[in-house]
């Protein structure tokens, strides 16, 4: 099976180390381009659709697991980063596997096979791969570690309104009835069924206000109203988009976020 693959990396004598291996240890993968920043990662990876994306996590614009979270197409994740706290924030992002720096033949080796395994398994709509025990006891490890919430502590207080506006004319939108968040540029567009309004709240913030029940964020530029859901659609590479009651366009489901629509 002939295989298409990128590797990003800020420090390019790293990408070209693991792309020398690479040749060596799977000659049949060919490596299309290397990437020096996290968008110019996403670009390469919208713009060639590769089956395999090997992304530092640390790079500049965005990081690996930010490039990973917006990928809508077919190509996997393999993360290599020299940071082992990332490890279980890089699996909920649906890597294949992970890899330590400094880079050893050894486990990149070990890496292959196992994403040799994964495609397979893919490919014929088999569950995804377990993990080794050694990654699976630092995942463990790293899950115990990692704080909870007080017992009985209150829960934050839920956003109710936003405000949009210029000048002397504001705008106190009620979250019920927006439709849906969209990152632009700048600024966050604040859709409802009769308008559309901008604020410089990020969606990094927004998500963290609004209450989770009611509000699904489904793409790192985009969280939607779950109550004016309309339906999903999967299109003829199993991409999944949502539907907005009373809208036309469709909005894109990363792959991240795919699982909160399997009960549905």
């Amino acid at each position: 099976m002939s295989l298409r693959a990128i590797i990003a990396d800020d420090e390019i004598h790293l990408a070209e180390h693991l792309k020398s291996e690479l040749n060596q240890l799977w000659p049949e993968l060919e490596v299309l381009a290397l990437a020096r920043t996290g968008r110019e990662a996403a670009r390469l990876i919208e713009t060639l659709q590769p089956d395999l994306a090997f992304l530092d996590i640390q790079m500049p614009g965005l990081t690996g697991l930010e490039v990973a979270q917006g990928i809508e197409g077919k190509t996997r994740v393999v993360f290599v980063t020299a940071y082992d706290e990332y490890a279980v924030e890089a699996f909920e992002h649906a890597a294949l596997d992970y890899l330590l720096k400094p880079l050893k033949s050894e486990r990149l080796a070990r890496t292959l096979e196992r994403v040799r395994v994964g495609l397979a398994q893919e490919a014929a709509a088999v569950t995804e791969p377990q993990l080794d025990a050694r990654l699976a006891g630092a995942l463990r490890q790293l899950l115990a570690s990692g704080e909870r919430p007080a017992a009985g502590s209150a829960p934050a207080a839920r956003l109710r309104y936003v405000r949009s506006g210029q000048g002397e004319l504001m705008h106190q939108i009620p979250v019920e009835e927006v439709l849906y968040f969209h990152a632009d540029d700048k600024y966050t567009v604040v859709q409802t069924s009769e308008a559309e309004h901008l604020i410089r709240t990020p969606i990094t913030e927004l998500s963290e206000q609004l209450d989770p029940e009611q509000f699904w964020q489904i793409h790192r530029s985009t969280i939607i109203n779950l109550r004016h859901l309309a339906g999903t659609r999967r299109d003829e590479v199993s991409r999944l988009f949502v539907r907005i009651k009373g809208q036309a366009r469709e909005l894109p489901v990363s792959r991240a976020y795919v699982h909160l629509f399997k009960a549905m």
